[in-house]
């Protein structure tokens, strides 16, 4: 398992780290292989703990492998959700500490015209698609709304939430815990000659930004390929751009196309590298301390 530790400077009253861990980094559709095994192949989970707490972002397939590790046992955490499409939920049904009637998870996320997060949630597990329905997991569940603009506090974490543009919507997430600031900003499409300025604002001087790197430029313009325009993600280089705009300390470029194998992705990381050295390629088990 990878283990990066970042320093900004000593801070005395830091004396717990905020610890970060990604348990799936792709995008769109969960893919497996060799080609893939240095990068992972599960969608997008990203894990944020504060000594005994705990703030998952997105329940992809890495979900499940979060779940695998913990095991079948009580749990009390807080889960909140970018948006609702299958790549970020599909791993809910499998995660172990649902199935434990001590658990208690609070599920936050958007509440749109379209349906809440709980709405999705109890579809995808209706017959005839799951064989447990929602309402049968024994844990104890309950949703809390994300509305962008106003702070929401989970224990120890503060969540504050931004529309950013994605078909269907989408919500950006920046996460306070411990004197450290995260910036989650998986599926979003800057869309334009300039940045997105929500995004930035979001982003302003977080010590992590997580941003959507799904293409390179050439694919996103249409080389090889149909033009990615109005898929909902961002280049690698859109990302590069945005961390430098927002003056974050660290990017990690996340939400890998499902055809990008490690060789490519490899290439992407060290062109990323090249225009700003404090950027890393997201992988499956990296664990980074802040």
């Amino acid at each position: 398992m990878a283990r990066l530790l970042l320093c900004q400077g000593a801070n005395p009253s830091l004396e717990v780290p905020v610890q970060i861990h990604f348990w799936g980094v792709r995008g769109s559709i969960a893919v497996s292989g060799p080609r893939f095994q240095r990068t992972g192949g599960n969608t997008s989970c990203l894990e944020l703990r504060l000594g005994a707490d705990r703030l998952v972002l997105d329940a992809g397939t890495g979900l499940r492998a979060l779940g695998e590790h913990l095991g079948c046992v009580p749990v009390d955490l807080a889960l909140a959700f970018s948006h609702v499409h299958w790549d970020h939920i599909v791993g809910f049904p499998f995660f172990a500490p649902l199935f434990h009637p001590d658990s208690r998870i609070t599920i936050l996320g958007a509440a749109r015209e379209s349906g809440s997060v709980m709405d999705a949630l109890r579809a995808q597990m209706a017959p005839p698609r799951f064989p447990v329905p929602f309402d049968a997991l024994p844990a104890r569940i309950r949703f809390q709304p994300l509305l962008p603009g106003r702070p929401v506090d989970v224990g120890p974490f503060t969540l504050l939430a931004g529309d950013l543009s994605h078909p269907d919507g989408t919500l950006g997430l920046r996460v306070q815990a411990g004197g450290r600031t995260v910036v989650y900003a998986t599926d979003h499409e800057h869309g334009g000659r300039h940045l997105d300025r929500r995004l930035l604002h979001l982003a302003q001087g977080a010590d992590l930004l997580v941003h959507d790197a799904q293409y390179t430029p050439a694919e996103y313009q249409g080389g090889p390929g149909p033009s990615r325009r109005g898929w909902g993600h961002s280049t690698w280089a859109e990302a590069v751009a945005a961390a430098d705009q927002a003056g974050v300390g660290r990017l990690a470029l996340f939400h890998h196309d499902p055809g990008r194998d490690d060789d490519e992705l490899a290439v992407i990381e060290a062109q990323a590298r090249g225009r700003r050295p404090a950027t890393l390629a997201a992988r499956e088990g990296l664990a980074l301390a802040l």
